[in-house]
């Protein structure tokens, strides 16, 4: 059996925040995901996910300058979940997406369905 464990998201980024690390750049931004759907009783309900995104700089993943709040995003990779223990000594879980290709689509034309 092969284990799979790939995301594919297409959103629009919050926050970014880029560093360098031992001589490659890495951004980490949040991307939101929405959802709308009807209830029972018809009336629509649009509900929004946020995700937080890894995505180190190359071949797929050159647009990191390119990365900014309200851009539209298409982003491939893998879920990764963390541990850490809080300040209040509370063991908390990290979910995040290590990215392996992010396409800013700003500057695409527009696109229905999937990529």
């Amino acid at each position: 059996m092969e284990n799979i464990n790939r995301i594919e998201l297409q959103g629009y980024v919050g926050n970014v925040r880029t560093n360098e690390h031992n001589g490659s750049r890495v951004a980490n931004f949040s991307v939101a995901t929405e959802i709308i759907y009807k209830t029972r009783d018809g009336s629509p309900v649009s509900e929004t996910t946020w995700h937080n995104v890894v995505a180190w700089e190359g071949k797929d993943t050159m647009d990191i300058d390119k990365i900014a709040k309200g851009v539209p995003v298409y982003v491939t990779g893998r879920l990764r979940t963390s541990k850490y223990t809080g300040a209040d000594g509370a063991e908390r879980q990290f979910h995040e997406v290590l990215a392996n290709k992010v396409r800013v689509l700003a500057d695409e034309p527009a696109q229905s369905g999937q990529q």
